[in-house]
């Protein structure tokens, strides 16, 4: 089992900046490839970045590539979302999850792919 909580959402102007972070306990956090969710009213959880467990091999959503950065600290357990040049349509409530990973390279895009899912932290940027 693999608990894992969001925080350093906010409200923030267009073109501020956000770091999110994403705390894990339980099992090792080095076996698990993470990835970064977003959800709006109304809308369907869709996929922001992923890391690699391995942290070398990092994927982006087109929406954020070239202002969203992630990254990982093992030895905190803790991983990380750095955004910049945020937009109003980046308002969504945000999720971290967790996939086992034998593949150290490997990442994932999608919801079912991954085993565990923080609670969420909610984003708002104003125009």
């Amino acid at each position: 089992q693999v608990q894992l909580v969001e925080s350093g959402g906010g409200l923030v102007q267009a073109g501020g900046s956000l770091r999110l972070s994403c705390a894990a306990s339980g099992r090792t956090f080095s076996n698990y490839a993470m990835g970064w969710f977003r959800q709006a009213p109304g809308k369907e959880r869709e996929f922001v970045a992923a890391i690699s467990r391995s942290g070398t091999v990092t994927y982006y959503a087109d929406s954020v590539k070239g202002r969203f950065t992630i990254s990982g600290d093992n030895a905190k357990n803790t991983m990380y979302l750095q955004m910049n040049s945020l937009k109003p349509e980046d308002t969504a409530v945000y999720y971290c999850a967790a996939a086992l990973a034998i593949n150290s390279r490997r990442y994932y895009v999608t919801v079912n792919e991954y085993n565990y899912w923080g609670q969420g932290t909610q984003v708002t940027v104003s125009s």
